[in-house]
């Protein structure tokens, strides 16, 4: 590690100014961890996310938050309340030395706070400003107040998730805010890179969470646009015969028997039933089992369960998976989270990363990145800033000298 961290990193000398307070603290994590000197500024009552459980050892408070830890490894930390006067002064003299400013404070706010691009641009005229905001700056829904779950219902996704007979389901971990953060990530370079090598000013980056969440829809849209079908959840159903997730002895697999290619891996999965004497496997192989619509039948998927469950029930996600593999099948397993920790192929690569948990004194595993640069690396980073870590260190390259630190506290302009 400490090898990798010696040599020159993607966006060495690239600095950013972090003013995200939810999980759109995502995008400045993956911008630091390239290599960029990143500033996570809070109020003096911390990030939203230090209040976002789980928590270690199951006791909450703002330094035990594994999602505040996970968000913003890599990172230095400031307080600042921008609320007050000299708050928002030190947070512009801030940005006259950041490439890059992220918030996702809402349509108007920074503004309010004399923080804008505006007086941003006034500060230094190349910098970019990247605005994360749940329906964008501008529209009818644009100062609407909305959150993980919202995003998630209005960008139409999360209308497919979950269970044909239940209400629908979000899935866990702010995906709504991560989706926003990766699209903020990549925009934000690109704007950057623009203002380096063409016009020497800077950009306003509109990121709308709502838009980032309608990219993953597929052809949910195309369905309804050409077809006048919408697509329904299926969660817990097989989408056809053959196809979906099925219980087995140590948990559950996927499998794709039907669709694409269809009768090459129908007549396989069934040839492979067959083999291990599985009770009804010959009438896998009967005429009406090549026909589209009875695969997409009750009666046909019922017929498949039958024959498929009693054997799977008794083989292991990894016995199964192994035969798939052997018989070109598509079939996997469906991975606990535990799982992948053992993963053969992830532990190769070395995915998981220990990183330690200061406040604690414990070590925990994080994702790493699922790229690899062989010239400039992905680094870890260091253990997410405690509140207000580094402030007086970034206040004293302001030229902020430890006497008038001292008056800022008493004024309320840090903590």
């Amino acid at each position: 590690m400490e090898h990798e961290i010696a040599r020159r990193t993607a966006l060495q000398g690239l600095r950013v100014l972090d003013l995200c307070t939810h999980a759109t603290q995502y995008c400045g994590k993956l911008l630091a961890q390239l290599g960029a000197e990143v500033i996570l500024v809070e109020p003096p009552a911390g990030s939203a996310t230090r209040r976002t459980g789980p928590f270690v050892g199951d006791q909450p408070h703002m330094e035990r938050s594994l999602s505040y830890a996970y968000l913003n490894q890599g990172k230095k930390g400031a307080c600042l309340d921008a609320s007050t006067p000299e708050g928002r002064d030190l947070v512009l003299k801030l940005a006259r030395t950041a490439d890059i400013v992220i918030e996702d404070w809402g349509v108007g706010v920074l503004e309010r706070f004399g923080l804008g691009y505006a007086d941003l641009c006034a500060a230094r005229s190349s910098v970019v400003l990247t605005r994360i905001s749940p329906y964008g700056q501008t529209g009818p829904y644009s100062t609407y107040v909305a959150d993980d779950l919202t995003t998630l219902a209005m960008g139409g996704l999360l209308y497919l998730g979950g269970y044909p007979d239940t209400a629908p389901l979000a899935a866990y971990g702010q995906q709504a805010y991560l989706a926003a953060a990766q699209f903020a990530a990549v925009g934000s370079l690109i704007a950057l890179w623009e203002c380096e090598t063409a016009s020497g000013s800077g950009q306003l980056v509109d990121v709308s969470i709502q838009e980032c969440v309608s990219m993953a829809l597929e052809n949910a849209a195309q369905f309804v646009d050409l077809e006048a079908t919408v697509r329904r959840r299926n969660g817990g159903q097989q989408r056809q015969a053959g196809t979906g997730v099925f219980s087995c002895g140590d948990g559950m697999v996927y499998l794709m028997a039907g669709g694409i290619a269809g009768n090459r891996f129908w007549n396989a999965t069934a040839s492979w039933l067959q083999d291990v004497g599985a009770p009804g496997a010959a009438s896998l192989l009967e005429p009406q089992w090549q026909d589209p619509e009875f695969l997409a039948s009750d009666d046909a998927k019922a017929q498949f369960e039958g024959v498929f469950l009693p054997y799977a029930s008794t083989r292991t996600k990894a016995q199964l998976y192994a035969e798939g593999q052997r018989r070109r099948i598509p079939i996997c397993p469906v991975s606990t989270s535990a799982d992948l920790l053992v993963n053969p192929q992830l532990r190769h690569r070395q995915f998981f990363q220990e990183t330690d948990h200061p406040y604690t004194g414990m070590s925990f595993a994080v994702p790493g990145a699922p790229y690899r640069l062989t010239e400039t690396p992905w680094r870890l980073g260091a253990p997410a800033p405690r509140l207000g870590e580094h402030t007086a260190s970034i206040l004293s390259e302001l030229g902020i000298g430890f006497m008038d630190q001292e008056l800022l506290l008493l004024s309320g302009g840090t903590a």
